[in-house]
């Protein structure tokens, strides 16, 4: 049993979470977790709200509230729609708490001792009327690439173009409007041109396994050469510089929101945290691709530097983005589907998400999200295949055997769903079963999801065939064999549907009247040298009773949602 610590990236807990996030970094973590879980691995999945940083400190101002209102309205939010949704997180945690704060100044300091920072005076810009120092997002001006007008100092909106305060044209502060002027600053950096040559370019060099966006990005950065970056920031909302003579000066947001991933670990298991986090432990990050860079360069920098047996991430599946009816997800224009009035607006619907988000998730390039499609997955695969499927053999089964499997002769030709007496591997293990999990084992979750339905397919077609409503009038024992098949076809779709649809699972397997432990699941769920299990069920067994797993979305419901969305995003 291996000491696996997934982690999911830290929402930032200045507004809710919307579908972009769900598809490129949440439902895949849940999947992963889940799977690790069945395979019988002793697994830390970890999570919690990122609650520092400028966006909120600006939210905050807008609103007339503390930065410390903002963070405990949208942690919240954000925790009680994950929970809702069904993502199994461990502990969901937060950047704001004591236990957060204490570990992030041990390691700065830690880092401190060691001589791993550079203090550096520059120039940077500040804003007399408000008398402090602008970050980049407190700096507004015209960008050079396109000249929009309401450009940040870090980033335009508009064109996507990445910026410097300094690049903006006619700079502005954001908290007085004045034209703010340079001033001179000290900050301790992270030398990441000197940790390249030492440790990143052979570190990052051995990790051509990973997913080619990944990698390619890592590569990129280092073909650019890295420079150094400051650790620390001249602001007031923050976890405090633990040196002396630092006052007004907080950890970079980015060097200690990372932490947040040990920081609860300690929090949910103070005796024996730094298990996960040495050793033998396998470390996982779950991100999205604007995150890279902090999760394969600054992050295992820090770790390599404090040593103290820190592992480093064996893998970063990062994933692209997800895009909205033709545009790109935009908080700041409202353009964007949150999870929270999901679940209020379409209740009973969280399997239907998760479903539809992992069909279209942007595992190598971006995807794009459409209420249409939505609605079309929803009634063609989950209710018009799956759900039809289970319907139909759970009522034929009550109907011609009040719900109890019968005995079944000898395998009769061209009854049979498989060749019952091949040697080696069971069939179905092989065609269906195994490649599901060699899937998910290679992080490709859309692939496996589309494989599960396969067997839901195959399933609809062996009924289609065999037409048991009409056989059973003709060859009482030929009835028998088939619709036990399809029971047993749908038994192991009830499992393989667990990671993917966790709610729809369970109700599908109380229909069928079975309690499996996960001890009972685990020769399902191994693959490689394992041959993995074929779950049949005995004569004699009592089926619960039917009912459906999914209903139809009609377009009224559609059509609301379409309405909404434009309706927001033109205030």
């Amino acid at each position: 049993m291996s000491k696996i610590t997934i982690t999911a990236a830290l929402p930032y807990a200045n507004g809710p979470i919307h579908i972009g996030h769900l598809a490129g970094v949440y439902i895949p973590a849940d999947i992963h977790a889940r799977v690790q879980r069945l395979r019988g691995e002793e697994v830390l999945f970890i999570c919690g709200s990122d609650e520092h940083g400028v966006p909120i400190t600006l939210r905050a101002r807008k609103e007339g509230v503390t930065s410390q209102d903002v963070v405990n309205r949208y942690h919240k939010i954000i925790g009680d729609s994950f929970k809702e949704l069904g993502i199994s997180f461990d502990i969901y945690s937060r950047t704001s708490n004591a236990t957060h704060k204490e570990l992030s100044q041990v390691f700065f300091k830690n880092l401190y001792e060691k001589g791993a920072f550079k203090e550096i005076r520059s120039e940077q810009y500040f804003d007399e009327q408000a008398g402090q120092f602008l970050a980049d997002r407190y700096i507004v001006g015209t960008c050079p690439s396109c000249k929009n007008e309401g450009a940040y100092g870090d980033q335009c909106e508009k064109c996507g173009s990445t910026l410097s305060p300094t690049e903006l044209l006619n700079p502005k502060s954001a908290l007085s409007g004045t034209v703010p002027v340079m001033k001179e600053t000290v900050n301790w950096y992270l030398p990441l041109d000197e940790i390249q040559e030492t440790f990143l370019n052979e570190w990052l060099g051995g990790k051509s396994h990973w997913k080619s966006n990944v990698f390619g990005q890592c590569k990129s950065w280092l073909n650019e050469g890295l420079r150094p970056r400051a650790m620390t920031r001249d602001l007031e909302w923050g976890v405090p510089v633990p040196l002396e003579g630092a006052d007004g000066k907080v950890l970079y947001v980015w060097f200690e929101a990372p932490i947040g991933y040990i920081s609860a670990t300690k929090e949910l298991r103070p005796n024996d945290w730094e298990q996960w986090w040495t050793g033998d432990s396998h470390l996982v990050h779950f991100i999205g691709k604007d995150n890279i860079v902090f999760h394969c360069i600054i992050f295992p920098a820090m770790l390599y530097l404090r040593g103290d047996g820190y592992v480093l991430p064996e893998q970063v599946p990062a994933n692209e983005f997800l895009n909205l009816e033709g545009q790109k997800i935009s908080t700041s224009r409202n353009w964007a589907v949150w999870l929270n009035e999901y679940l209020e607006e379409m209740p009973n619907r969280k399997d239907e998400l998760r479903y539809v988000l992992t069909s279209i998730a942007p595992e190598t390039k971006d995807s794009e999200f459409t209420w249409k499609d939505y609605q079309t997955r929803v009634n063609s695969e989950l209710v018009g295949i799956l759900g039809n499927f289970a319907n139909r053999v759970l009522v034929l089964m009550q109907k011609y055997y009040e719900g109890v499997m019968p005995a079944v002769g000898a395998v009769r030709e061209p009854y049979a769903l498989f060749d019952h007496g091949s040697a080696g591997d069971h069939p179905m293990v092989v065609e269906y079963l195994r490649p599901v999990v060699d899937l998910l084992n290679n992080y490709q979750f859309r692939d496996a999801q589309f494989k599960m339905m396969e067997l839901a397919r195959l399933g609809n077609k062996y009924l289609a065939e065999h037409e048991p409503w009409k056989l059973v009038k003709t060859d009482a024992e030929a009835t028998a064999m088939v619709l036990s098949e399809a029971v047993q076809v749908l038994y192991n779709l009830a499992l393989l549907m667990e990671p993917f649809m966790p709610d729809a699972s369970s109700r599908l397997l109380s229909q069928l009247g079975v309690e499996v432990s996960t001890d009972d699941k685990q020769p399902f769920w191994l693959s490689g040298p394992q041959p993995g299990k074929w779950f049949e069920l005995a004569e004699g067994h009592t089926l619960g009773a039917a009912g459906l797993l999914f209903q139809k979305i009609e377009d009224d419901v559609i059509e609301a949602q379409i309405a909404k969305l434009q309706a927001t995003a033109a205030r």
